[in-house]
């Protein structure tokens, strides 16, 4: 299968083949092997509100309650806006792993970030948005014209991939780069003239401003990854504890796409959005997780070639050589 065909069913479906309740191996026996010497004193998580996965595990504690009976005092949760940040704090050693879209790892990769590719999981849905007054109708009148997004994060992505399908590029607009909070402001006072984002931004938009959407990612050309990312010696020497911690948030995801409904509550009450936001998010979400496959690294790739084509990154990256395997299941 190309990429071209791959769909998010397809993707869904390859994670739950190689799902299981311990999806990085036998981590319970691993863990029970693992010398305390070996284990860090806390770990620390990088997570973002417009993450409903992470808002969740961090809710529920089931992070804290496994590593703790690993051995491990504690958990320190460390917000980000978006991606590219986490990852700065993630390749410089602050954070120890988190949760980014498709497009934050190729910049960090190009730039020598000390990370690894741990998880994979499905993108949350991404939006070309406009104003509900913008005389705007199709992404072709998007020529010319201020487009907003997080630069390096996942929306950079979706923007080119959704101009590349009516014949346009990056320089066909004036890009704005701007994070979520600071994009909303422009959005609404009228100073950019479409903004690309993902949920539970997307949804805020069109439920609180009234945004019209001009494409989104339910075109499966448009469709993308998400991934955990840990730092590499992070990763390196504490596997057992890596693989714990997406066990858990594996097992979250599950639930979470069981009753999402049940579970919007408590996103809202975790991240202060509305739950008749979190219930928009979840209905159009897939919920997935499994460990960073070939059809993942093919995705990744394309991506990073694209980029360096485009003069976005300065150099050729082999996305492979980040990809952690759990030494565990060697």
């Amino acid at each position: 299968m190309t990429l071209k065909s791959l769909n998010r069913r397809h993707f869904a479906a390859t994670l739950a083949a190689t799902a299981s309740p311990l999806l990085w191996g036998a981590a319970t026996s691993a863990e029970a092997q693992t010398p305390s010497a070996t284990l860090p004193k806390e770990v620390r998580l990088g997570w973002q509100k417009g993450s409903a996965i992470q808002v969740l595990a961090r809710k529920q504690g089931v992070i804290e309650q496994r590593l703790k009976a690993l051995g491990v005092e504690s958990v320190k949760w460390v917000e980000f806006q978006f991606g590219p940040p986490m990852l700065e704090a993630l390749g410089a050693g602050a954070i120890d792993a988190g949760s980014v879209g498709d497009t934050p790892p190729i910049f960090a990769q190009a730039g020598g970030s000390n990370l690894v590719y741990a998880a994979a999981t499905l993108s949350p849905p991404h939006a070309v948005l406009v104003p509900r007054n913008s005389p705007i109708k199709t992404l072709a009148e998007l020529k010319g014209k201020k487009v907003a997004f997080g630069k390096g994060s996942s929306a950079h992505n979706v923007t080119i991939k959704a101009l590349a399908t009516v014949g346009l590029t990056l320089r066909d607009i004036e890009p704005v780069f701007l994070a979520p909070a600071d994009a909303t402001a422009a959005f609404n006072g009228g100073n950019i003239d479409a903004w690309t984002v993902w949920d539970p931004y997307y949804a805020i938009a069109e439920q609180r401003y009234g945004a019209r959407v001009l494409a989104d990612t339910s075109d499966k050309r448009l469709t993308s990854s998400s991934y955990y990312m840990a730092n590499r010696d992070f990763a390196n020497k504490h596997p057992a504890v890596l693989a714990a911690v997406l066990d858990e948030i594996g097992k979250v995801t599950v639930k979470a796409g069981r009753n999402p409904e049940e579970l919007a509550a408590v996103a809202a009450e975790a991240s202060g959005i509305d739950a008749k936001i979190w219930v928009s998010v979840f209905g159009r979400s897939e919920f997935s997780l499994g460990p960073v496959g070939e059809t993942q690294i093919a995705q990744q790739q394309q991506l990073a070639d694209t980029f360096q084509a485009l003069g976005i990154i300065p150099r050729k990256i082999n996305v492979t050589d980040i990809v952690w395997r759990n030494p565990g299941l060697r």
